[in-house]
Parts: C-alpha cells; structure tokens; sequence
C-alpha cells in the first residue's frame, strides 16, 4: 500500500527548486536501476550521472529548455549499447559464471544461440533493443525515487545526437536514450503540481482473459 500510495504522489514534475537529494537515496534509486530485468541479462545500458552544473548547463538548450534540467540535483543520461557485440554478450556471459561458480551446459548453449543471432542483426535494430531494455531500468529509477519521495521527471525531448557528443557517448559505442532530472519539486512554479492525477480507469486499460 505505501508503494502505490508513493505513485500516487509522484508526477513528472515541471519545475524544481536545485535543493540536492541525499547521496544514500541516489545510492538507493541507482541500485534500483542496477537491479532491473533485462533481455538475457545482458544490461545492455549504462547510466551517466551528471553533477556538474556546466555539462546541465550545455544540456538544457537542446533538452527544449526545460528549467528541470539545470534545477534538479542529479540528471540521469540512460545510454543504450549502440550494437551487440561478441566482446558484450561474452562478457556478460562469463560474469554470470565468474559470480555462480559454474558452468552450465544449457547456459553455454544459450550464449552460443545469442552470438549467432544478436551480433548480426543491423545496428539499428540492436540499438532500438538495447533502448528498450535501458527503458526497464529507467522506469526502476522512477519508482525507486517516488518510493524515496523524490521527485523524477522523465524526458525524451531533447536533442540525442548533441547529448552523446556533448558527454562522448558515441565513442563509448553507446547513444542517449532518455533522460531523468532527479531532484525536489518547486511547488511555487509549477503549474502542474496541485493537479489531479488522472489515468484511464482499472476496467478500460486492464483486460482479465480467463
């Protein structure tokens, strides 16, 4: 009930007041993110924390201006794997051994049934992929921050090819996916923030197939 009474509290908030956020609650939200489900395991993201009030600066000017960006305590940059490699899919391959102790004859088929698909598929269709694996943890994070009542505002509107060079991402092999200000509404400025919460009932977005 304290979960669903925390997203209930939440939304996306428009303004925010620059007060920073506890580092054991960032602590908390990453590793929330950490944690997240994805295809095969193989945490094809990572995510760049951004501290530095001139990289929020440079941001904001293609993220449409938002204020959040540069008012919030820590802005999140979830960054998808550009493509599937032999070099990734092994190595998360091996850590999952490395940290179990063992090999797995099933397993180990597995790996070989990723490296003859995943590595040749186009570029585009891996990245688009990766993205939606990135989007499980970004969604971890959001949740993750209500829990901590703090506030998080999702982002897609902002320029990705000026974010991955303005933070190097592409010589990195990886491309901006979407971005997470997190930080303490401004209640004062917000328009959105005393607003009814509306979402489409139980019964229209919810079908039970017996």
């Amino acid at each position: 009930m304290e979960l669903l009474e925390r997203l209930q509290w939440r939304y996306a908030a428009k303004a925010m007041n620059g007060k920073k956020v506890p580092q054991d609650k960032m602590d908390r939200i990453l590793e929330a993110a950490r944690l997240a489900a994805t295809s095969s395991g193989l945490q094809p993201f990572e995510i760049f924390v951004i501290k530095s009030q001139e990289i929020k600066e440079k941001i904001r000017p293609i993220a449409w201006n938002q204020s959040v960006v540069t008012d919030c305590s820590d802005l999140l940059v979830f960054a998808a794997w550009d493509k599937y490699t032999e070099d990734r899919i092994n190595y998360m391959f091996d850590l999952v051994n490395e940290k179990r102790g063992f090999k797995n004859e099933g397993w180990e088929n597995y790996r070989q049934q990723l490296l003859g698909i995943y590595p040749q598929q186009a570029d585009e269709v891996s990245f688009n992929h990766a993205a939606k694996q990135a989007y499980i943890a970004f969604t971890h994070a959001m949740i993750a921050a209500a829990f901590e009542e703090v506030d998080a505002t999702p982002m897609e509107g902002f320029d990705a090819d000026a974010v991955d060079e303005i933070l190097g991402l592409r010589e990195k092999g990886l491309r901006s996916t979407v971005l997470l200000p997190i930080g303490y509404r401004n209640e004062s400025e917000d328009w959105l923030v005393n607003l009814e919460k509306v979402r489409r009932s139980t019964e229209e977005l919810v079908t039970v197939i017996d």
